[in-house]
């Protein structure tokens, strides 16, 4: 038994071998061509790249004095982003409900108003909100003061424009409720 494994290994050797010599090596040019490329790549996305997606992260806020002017654009409300993103969101809310336990999830769209990187655009988002409240009214909304919040914001695809055309990703807050406003992090593919 032996033998005929060191007889195979031996004829998958003598298949190997010839094809391996220097000729099928890549040039130096060629090796560093492409690591050039590849840097030139990473330096276009940025210090926040990570695997071709480029982090953004920073604070929101409640816009209390109506800065952004939410109702211009039917918005149930809007928060102004400060961060790498500069600029105002747009809540469309569209579903929501509250269990008897304080649990709030809601749903809806979004828009962004805004600069990335000094230069301006938009995009769209849908997203799912899931929170914890002291309570609930009738009507299905929250009651009492917010404990703990988080929500998921995917970018719809093709709604980009200026710096943002083409942009794919998603958005994450994170709502600080001591602090009172709504850090995010996301990854953003250009």
């Amino acid at each position: 038994m032996k033998n005929k494994i060191f007889t195979h290994l031996i004829c998958c050797l003598a298949l190997i071998i010839p094809g391996c010599n220097n000729d099928d090596a890549v040039s130096p040019k060629v090796a560093q061509s492409e690591q050039e490329s590849m840097l030139d790549k990473a330096s276009r996305q940025g210090a926040g790249s990570r695997n071709g997606a480029t982090q953004v992260s920073g604070i929101g806020f409640y816009d209390p004095n109506d800065a952004c002017n939410s109702s211009l654009g039917g918005a149930t409300f809007a928060i102004e982003l400060t961060g790498e993103l500069q600029g105002c969101h747009y809540f469309f809310v569209e579903e929501f409900e509250c269990s008897p336990s304080g649990t709030y999830r809601e749903k809806g769209t979004e828009l962004f108003v805004g600069t990335y990187n000094g230069e301006e655009g938009s995009f769209e988002t849908t997203y799912k909100f899931e929170g914890k409240y002291e309570g609930c009214n009738d009507d299905g909304s929250y009651a009492g003061a917010e404990i703990f919040g988080r929500c998921q914001h995917p970018i719809v695809a093709g709604s980009g424009t200026g710096v943002f055309e083409g942009v794919t990703g998603r958005l994450d807050f994170k709502d600080d409720i001591a602090a009172g406003n709504f850090p995010y992090r996301g990854h953003f593919q250009f």
